[in-house]
């Protein structure tokens, strides 16, 4: 299955770079290039891309204004069967606020632009596949940060209500990083269980993808 990229950048440099490096992926095209945050909207609801490599600073609408955009709320004359994005934000700029506001926004992964190609490309199949992504160097910093400011606070009953422990535990492995096969091992469980079980938590608890629920744990207290 064939993942359909938009690649937007204000740099014309980086953006041919960042499509010669996808499109050597044979199972990755590069549908289009933007300039801006704007033109990435536009661009984005005309060729319905299944991932955006969205850069942050950009004219006339910055990157994470333009996430925002893409995926909240469906706007009033959208194509009702049209799907949103996945975005994967990419950017030279290793700065927590960036980092916090692109998930906030609704972004479903972080790299920087110091990444190796191959991180790239798996960057993309990991976002196209629903899956959280952030920098190695980012993921230790974001939850050693929201282990300090969540350090006494105790979960609170309204973040759990609807979950069955097993579906508790399943959260949390997904705020800790694990992928399905290791959650699976850690619960001794199999993997479709354990897939079942993150499609019940996503929807209990009105989760868009995996990003939203290692955000939505650490908010509430769940992990730390």
């Amino acid at each position: 299955m064939t993942i359909r990229v938009l690649i937007a950048d204000d740099q014309v440099m980086i953006r041919d770079g960042l499509a010669a490096l996808l499109s050597s992926d044979p199972e990755i095209e590069v549908i289009g290039q933007a300039g801006n945050g704007r033109e990435a909207v536009a661009m984005a609801r005309e060729l319905d891309p299944d991932v955006v490599v969205m850069d942050i600073r950009m004219p006339e609408m910055d990157g994470l204004a333009a996430t925002a955009e893409l995926v909240g709320e469906p706007i009033a004359d959208a194509d009702p069967a049209a799907t949103r994005p996945k975005v994967l934000v990419l950017t030279t700029f290793d700065l927590d606020e960036y980092v916090y506001e692109a998930l906030g926004s609704g972004a479903s992964g972080f790299l920087l632009k110091d990444a190796s190609a191959a991180d790239l490309v798996s960057g993309v199949r990991v976002v196209a596949a629903g899956d959280a992504l952030l920098a190695p160097s980012i993921t230790r910093r974001l939850i050693g940060d929201f282990a300090r400011r969540r350090r006494h606070q105790r979960p609170s009953p309204k973040a759990t209500a609807g979950l069955t422990p097993r579906e508790l535990d399943v959260l949390r492995l997904i705020a800790r990083g694990l992928s399905n096969a290791e959650i699976a091992g850690e619960l001794v469980l199999a993997e479709q269980t354990v897939k079942t079980h993150v499609g019940h938590v996503l929807t209990k608890l009105t989760l868009r993808d995996r990003t939203q629920a290692v955000v939505y744990a650490y908010e509430n207290g769940l992990v730390g």
